[in-house]
């Protein structure tokens, strides 16, 4: 039996300004990411995210950025792994709040922009982030990009682990994420993007940009639902999913 998660990063909005759709794309995956506070959302934010998520019966996760709200922390920063930790702490406990307040419990833990990238590459900022997830809940699944260095960082740790993958994005042949200022970065044909996670699913291969097939393992495909043709995609993606005899569920149920 093939499964898979479908998440989605949610709860991004602020104050006066609001990102995304998250209530029509809620009802369409398995897992939210909630933002915590440093890269975007606010407390009323993040606890309209938490209750909507638990109307619609799906897991939650906390999404943890860098401390940099101007940048939607998406410009990289230089922390140590203690800093790191620490950032990590800090967020988890203030969803955490809301969590409880609602009956909620968090199920995983994917950091934001810039914190995800540079921690899929550097062990020692992986390392930081995973000892700040310990602490807090060792029952918490750490999600990271398949093949990357917190993924390895939570698993030599003893921690759950789930490996992410994306339906737009490509690949270089190290499994790495291909540059979004470089040439064939977005997968912009949806039959090619879908056809893909099916593949990454199945088959646990994918065509990287060099037009190599490199091995990849997808727990979970990461979506958008900032736009009326995302949503569409969403719709669609599971739909194929589903005739392709692959199960739709949250993470708890795959790692």
């Amino acid at each position: 039996m093939y499964r898979v998660d479908l998440n989605c990063d949610l709860g991004e909005s602020f104050g006066r300004y609001t990102l995304g759709m998250d209530d029509r794309v809620i009802p369409l995956i398995s897992s939210a990411n909630v933002a915590c506070g440093y890269h975007a959302s606010d407390p009323v934010v993040m606890e309209k995210t938490i209750a909507m998520a638990k109307e619609a019966g799906i897991r939650v996760g906390a999404h943890p950025g860098y401390p940099d709200l101007m940048g939607f922390g998406r410009r990289n920063l230089n922390v140590s792994p203690a800093e790191a930790k620490a950032y990590i702490l800090y967020q988890l406990g203030a969803l955490d709040a809301f969590c409880r307040a609602k009956g909620m419990k968090m199920q995983h833990v994917k950091p934001h922009g810039a914190f995800y990238n540079m921690a899929a590459k550097d062990y020692a900022l992986a390392k930081g982030i995973c000892e700040g997830i310990a602490e807090f809940d060792r029952n918490l699944i750490v999600m990271g990009l398949s093949g990357g260095e917190l993924v390895r960082a939570a698993a030599d740790m003893g921690l759950r682990t789930a490996r992410e993958v994306f339906a737009d994005r490509g690949y270089e042949e190290d499994g790495s994420l291909v540059d979004r200022r470089k040439e064939g970065a977005m997968v912009t044909d949806e039959d090619t993007a879908i056809a893909r996670v099916v593949r990454m699913v199945k088959e646990r291969k994918v065509t990287a940009v060099t037009g190599r097939d490199i091995d990849i393992r997808a727990d979970s495909v990461c979506v958008h639902g900032d736009g009326v043709k995302a949503l569409a995609f969403v719709e669609r993606i599971r739909e194929v999913l589903t005739e392709e005899g692959i199960e739709i569920c949250p993470l708890e149920m795959i790692v």
